[in-house]
This record gives structure tokens, C-alpha cells and sequence, in this order.
């Protein structure tokens, strides 16, 4: 069970430091401020099905416009 707490801990510490870097740069944590997400179709052969708008920023790929719809990542 420790384990398993300190896994949890250490995701939750790199979710976090993602987060302050991101603000400190005015980004979206989600897209890393590129306003767009992209779905991968095949592991083997890295391919790029679809590109959608950020649904954190809304496309914008701005920190204040993901931190206004609610922190995704509390």
C-alpha cells in the first residue's frame, strides 16, 4: 500500500509542477499553450487522426481562460 501512496504522491507533485510552470508562462496546462489536442491512432505507426480545439482554453491555449473554467486538475 505504500507503494501505491507514493505513486499517487509523486503524480500529484509532477501534476502540480506542471501546473506552476505553466502559469508562470501564461499557458494552458492541458495543450501546453498550443490551443489544440490531437488524437493518436495507431501506437505502432504514429499517425495524427484528428486535431480539436483545447476544451480547457477553449482554443486559446492561455492559462487565464483555463484557470477561469475551473482547475481540471483539482
Amino acid at each position: 500500500m505504500n507503494f501505491l501512496r507514493g505513486l499517487s504522491e509523486w503524480k500529484q507533485a509532477r501534476i502540480e509542477k506542471v501546473r506552476a510552470d505553466m502559469e508562470s508562462l501564461g499557458r494552458c496546462p492541458d495543450c501546453r499553450g498550443r490551443g489544440f489536442t490531437s488524437s493518436l491512432t495507431s501506437v505502432y505507426t504514429p499517425t495524427y487522426d484528428a486535431v480539436f480545439d483545447c476544451p480547457g482554453c477553449n482554443g486559446t491555449g492561455q492559462y487565464a481562460e483555463w484557470n477561469g473554467n475551473g482547475d481540471q486538475y483539482q
